[in-house]
């Protein structure tokens, strides 16, 4: 706990270094940085649905109903080929 005079002193090269460099006030007022695309992880809910989807589409097929079965993989697989499109071009960024 500071003493009133600390308080009144810390207060005053509060206002001295925002007068000196508003610039760097701003950046420390704006909290964590965000982390860079390259570190963000994969949406696990984007993989789950695409895993779900060729399950469907296996059944799909099973069942006997190959083109709802052909555009159900197609699609599932367009998913996980933006997914990894994605991942790649971040991390080359």
């Amino acid at each position: 706990m500071l003493s009133r005079e600390d308080s009144r002193r810390l207060a005053q090269m509060e206002r001295q270094l925002r007068r000196d460099d508003p610039e760097f006030c701003a950046r420390m007022e704006g909290g964590q940085p965000e982390l860079p695309d390259r570190h963000k992880r994969v949406p696990l809910s984007i993989i789950f649905t695409a895993v779900v989807i060729w399950i469907a589409a296996i059944v799909l097929a099973v069942v006997g109903w190959w083109i709802a079965a052909a555009v159900a993989a197609l699609l599932a697989t367009v998913m996980v080929t933006a997914l990894i499109y994605r991942a790649r071009r971040t991390r080359t960024s």
